[in-house]
């Protein structure tokens, strides 16, 4: 049987795949572990009040009667819209431009909490003007330096759409400014809610830039991305479509069965208290009611072999709309799908012309 860091490292090597990439030398990986990490840039400077105490790390700390706490803003973690939260972003800050004959790529941070910085991807097709979006929201284990590889973004930008590439709350870059017993499972309530709250931030602020057509809005997301997405698009309708490969979902049996869940942390997700947080934020609940949105899902039967049910239940709760496609190995679906193939049905689909001649 295999652990789920085989399950992880199979599950990779499909990844790399699917996009055409070559795994970096192991050597080069020992290299730059030893280096200092340098990623994510320096943030956005803004004045704090002076009880306020900024780490090394990035975490804003206050006082408190029992010493020090983590600064935090006041935000719902029951609520998918912005009510109940205050959420005010910060100047962005841009750099990290690149322009060859293939594509634009920046590097652009937004902020709205304390401690939590969000770096963003934005790539576009060349001399571009105003291009249909794409949010690329990976699973919660990977973080942004995929989207530093040359040849990816050559294929996210291929078929005419932009692309922005950006981490989940509780995961990747973003994981390391929390505290040190929490991952994105263990407090997934927060990890999906404060996710939902941030792609509505980020249309906001792509919504301002003003270099993109925001009337032509997808979402391509994988694993735990992919059940963000679901989240997001039955709370943002500017999402006119969502791509979603192998969501998580059906909470009571996923995290039952889900090898991504170690054992010895099971018992803990399965607690009455801890499933009720987790009730109102079921992608199986949200899935019927994206009819005005459209949805692809790709479902690999190995990596969900485990959890068979929880998938079983996502696939009936999809709208019938849906486009639904089933592979029996990731393998097989990175064969199918290699060098950007994947990616080609979002962006017909939010260029093709709705009935009356208008674009989605």
């Amino acid at each position: 049987m295999l652990s789920p860091n085989n399950h992880r490292t199979l599950f990779a090597l499909s990844i790399f795949a699917l996009l055409g990439l070559t795994l970096p030398d192991a050597r080069a990986q020992q290299s730059a572990a030893a280096k200092p990490d340098t990623h994510p840039p320096a943030g956005v400077e803004c004045p704090k009040p002076p009880s306020v105490i900024t780490t090394p790390q990035g975490v804003e700390l206050v006082p408190s009667a029992h010493g020090l706490e983590v600064l935090r803003a006041k935000e719902s973690y029951t609520t998918l819209t912005l009510e109940g939260s205050e959420l005010k972003p910060q100047p962005p800050l841009s750099t990290d431009h690149e322009k060859n004959a293939d594509f634009e790529r920046e590097l652009v941070r937004v902020q709205w909490r304390p401690s939590d910085p969000i770096d963003m991807y934005i790539v576009k097709p060349p001399n571009a003007m105003n291009p249909p979006v794409v949010l690329f929201l990976d699973g919660y284990s990977r973080n942004l330096d995929t989207y530093r590889d040359n040849t990816l973004c050559k294929y996210l930008v291929k078929n005419g759409t932009a692309a922005v590439g950006f981490e989940s709350a509780h995961a990747g870059y973003r994981a390391e400014r929390g505290p040190l017993n929490q991952w994105f499972v263990s407090v997934l309530p927060e990890s999906l809610t404060e996710s939902v709250h941030d792609v509505q931030l980020i249309l906001d602020y792509l919504t301002h830039r003003g270099d993109l057509d925001m009337t032509r809005v997808g979402m391509f997301a994988e694993g735990s991305g992919a059940s963000i997405a679901i989240l997001a698009a039955a709370t943002d309708h500017r999402l006119n479509a969502i791509d979603l490969l192998n969501p998580w979902g059906d909470w009571p049996d996923w995290l039952a069965k889900s090898p991504v869940i170690p054992d010895d942390e099971r018992a803990n997700y399965l607690k009455p208290d801890f499933l009720a947080r987790v009730a109102t934020l079921d992608p199986v609940s949200y899935l019927p009611n994206l009819t005005s949105c459209a949805v692809r899902i790709t479902l690999w039967d190995d990596v969900n072999s485990k959890t068979k049910e929880a998938t079983a239940k996502l696939e009936a709760a999809a709208p019938e709309n849906a486009k639904i496609t089933h592979y029996p190995t990731a393998f097989s679906m990175a064969l199918a799908n290699g060098e950007g193939r994947m990616f080609v049905w979002l962006a017909s689909t939010l260029t093709q012309p709705k009935p009356g001649g208008k674009n989605l």
